[in-house]
């Protein structure tokens, strides 16, 4: 059995299991929280739950540690963006022993997040809060696999209604592309035809690219969910693609990336000062590059693409993002209004056509009689 003793005016436990003595502080100058603490640790020894006091121990940092870790070893694209969710978590859960942060707490943390304020001087939106509890939560769940815990608190998202419906529409495409410098238009006709990730098209080079069959292959590890992807080149884009290779080869025979600065022959790393000057030239001011996501994956499906093809183009790995991306617009809905009618009408010609033969039938008995 245990017992129980004072230091200063905090109580303590001991106890023993296989032969090894624990100390345990009961954080508390009440006899009744020491005695609980104490029943607690016996009741876990006498069914094998307890190993030994690490769990008790562990802090936030020592489970922040062991996220960047995974991050690393795995070698994890979003790396900084964690990095950046975890400077929050941090000012908030710093010094705290794990097993007091609770769901109490992890709503709490929700409160006070919303009180803060952005560069942009705005509170934080939801979904930003959701990434930073989707990190405190895998925390938690690494923590577990390694008996670095005995408790995941229960982490509830919040609702997201910051969903952008932006897309554009063929016309503003060619507009917005005659509005930018030429050595851009390769770059937003291969977003625009395959829907793909600006940062997944700025990174191509030749070696991925086989005009004599039409098609771009992405391997693994170069694409954001590292799974690997076979692109078909349509006409346009292989026409694109075409002249590319023609000026680097004449030009820049040396460049490796497909799309670059005709000028520099360096690889387009960054052009948002021209995507911003063209946007606003063309009346489409505010305008996002991944606009051209959405946009491509509304063609794909319009164009009849079944979802599994087009989500293999696109690199969608799951159907939740997917349905995101795949926007009803005023068009769409119109276009539905227009088949409803047209749909009424037959019905009401049909009913119309009945009523007239039916007249004819019961007009040419009367006659006979």
């Amino acid at each position: 059995m245990g017992s129980l003793y004072k230091r200063g005016h905090i109580y303590w436990i001991k106890y023993s299991r296989g032969g090894r003595r624990f100390r345990e502080s009961s954080e508390s100058k009440k006899l009744s929280i020491a005695k609980r603490l104490l029943r607690l640790r016996e009741g876990q020894i006498a069914e094998g739950k307890f190993t030994d006091l690490e769990p008790e121990r562990i802090r936030y940092e020592h489970l922040e540690k062991d996220l960047l870790n995974d991050y690393k070893i795995n070698e994890r694209k979003s790396l900084k963006m964690v990095q950046y969710n975890l400077s929050h978590l941090r000012d908030y859960f710093g010094g705290m022993k794990a097993k007091n942060i609770t769901a109490d707490r992890v709503r709490a943390y929700v409160v006070w997040r919303k009180g803060q304020l952005t560069h942009y001087n705005r509170p934080p939106t939801n979904a930003t809060i959701n990434r930073e509890l989707s990190a405190l939560k895998r925390m938690f769940t690494l923590g577990s696999q390694a008996d670095r815990v005995r408790a995941v608190p229960y982490i509830s998202k919040l609702a997201e209604n910051n969903v952008r419906k932006g897309f554009f529409s063929h016309y503003e495409y060619l507009s917005l592309r005659d509005a930018l410098p030429d050595y851009l238009w390769p770059v937003v006709a291969f977003a625009y035809y395959t829907g793909m990730r600006k940062g997944e098209i700025l990174k191509l080079l030749w070696s991925q690219v086989d005009l004599q069959e039409g098609t771009v292959r992405l391997e693994v590890g170069e694409t954001k969910n590292d799974d690997a992807r076979t692109v078909a080149l349509s006409s346009d884009l292989w026409e694109e693609l075409k002249q590319q290779r023609a000026i680097r080869d004449k030009k820049f025979p040396r460049c490796r990336f497909v799309f670059f600065n005709h000028k520099t022959g360096k690889q387009i790393k960054d052009f948002s000062d021209a995507w911003e000057t063209a946007t606003c030239k063309v009346g489409l001011g505010g305008s996002l590059f991944h606009d051209f996501r959405r946009t491509g994956v509304r063609n794909l499906l319009r164009a009849g693409v079944p979802e599994r093809v087009a989500m293999a183009i696109s690199g969608h790995k799951t159907r939740t993002v997917f349905d995101r991306y795949n926007i009803v617009d005023e068009r769409d809905i119109r276009e539905a209004s227009e088949k409803v009618q047209g749909y009424l009408k037959d019905q009401e010609k049909a009913i119309k056509e009945k009523i007239v033969q039916f007249s004819r039938k019961v007009g040419g008995g009367e006659n006979e009689k």
